[in-house]
């Protein structure tokens, strides 16, 4: 990485630029650095890299983390490389070259995977494709400020790496809790990973006085909870989701949406996203509480 700018000059931004060989992983990469807060662009010509440092640095959006991928497909601008980012340098720009490669093994059964074609196999193998293209990015591993090998990495693993090695401290670990009422009459919510039936408990809707009213109601909250179900249930949701938020944090996943569902989403399901909203706050996270049906008739 270069020294920071000198005084006067425009702000610096912090570049990554992710190349290596195709199938180890450089798609992926660039996916876990949009979700680490950087502005990806993949197989952007190299030798634009200094004008787009430019524009990006007088944006009003104040861009100040970029990734590039970059891969043999760049063709003949594979050449301009190390020229675009001795510019980017020179310009006061951080500039980090992160190549991903590995082993002929791993590679070829990937591809036999996804039964995708190697883009320099031409007629022959994935193998020839594989050599042809160590070859062609040579300069650019010769260059790389980190390489990392992905031969026996999980996705998982390589999520971990990279925001060890680019992320903030906050991102490791990060899980956004998304809690759902929805009503059963009106269909499933197309995103939920955890759907619970709440239709067996004592419903609102039949009582005199708490018809018209809804879930997040005192009244209409203390009649569903009011029951030893009703409350026994709300404890195992708890203990549910305290032995599985760490285990999903854990394995790296981003977004996880818990839907609770009674017949019209209007009181039963309302009233446990609400008491579920407490319990993920007091477990230090921030929970995005949405209730589906809450306004349908």
């Amino acid at each position: 990485m270069s020294e920071d700018p000198p005084p006067g000059s425009n702000a610096s931004i912090g570049f990554v630029i992710i190349t290596g060989l195709s199938g180890a992983g450089k798609s992926f990469a660039i996916k876990c650095f949009e979700d680490l807060g950087y502005f990806c662009v993949d197989n952007l010509p190299t030798t634009l890299f200094p004008t787009f440092g430019e524009l990006c640095a007088h944006s009003s959006r104040a861009i100040r983390k970029i990734a590039l991928g970059v891969d043999v497909r760049e063709g003949e601008y594979l050449a301009h490389f190390m020229d675009a980012l001795q510019a980017l340098r020179g310009r006061g720009h951080r500039a980090e070259v992160l190549f991903l490669e590995a082993g002929d093994e791993a590679l070829v059964r990937r591809y036999h995977e996804t039964r995708r074609r190697h883009p320099l196999a031409g007629e022959g193998n994935v193998r020839d494709g594989i050599r042809a293209e160590r070859h062609a990015l040579a300069h650019l591993r010769d260059a790389a400020d980190r390489i990392i090998d992905t031969s026996a990495l999980t996705v998982h693993q390589l999520k971990d790496a990279l925001i060890e090695a680019y992320g903030d401290h906050e991102a490791r670990g990060s899980l956004t809790v998304s809690l759902v009422s929805f009503g059963f009459k009106y269909g499933l919510p197309y995103d939920a990973d955890l759907v619970f039936d709440v239709r067996f408990l004592p419903n609102p809707h039949f009582v005199e006085g708490l018809r018209a009213l809804d879930g997040r109601d005192a009244a209409a909250a203390n009649f569903v909870l009011g029951s030893d179900e009703s409350r026994e249930l709300l404890a195992r949701l708890e203990d549910l989701l305290r032995f599985l938020l760490p285990l999903y944090r854990r394995e790296g996943k981003a977004y996880l949406t818990v839907a609770i569902g009674c017949t019209g989403g209007r009181h039963r399901s309302v009233t446990l996203v609400e008491s579920l909203r407490t319990f993920v706050e007091s477990l230090g996270m921030a929970p995005i509480v949405r209730h589906r049906d809450l306004d349908r008739e």
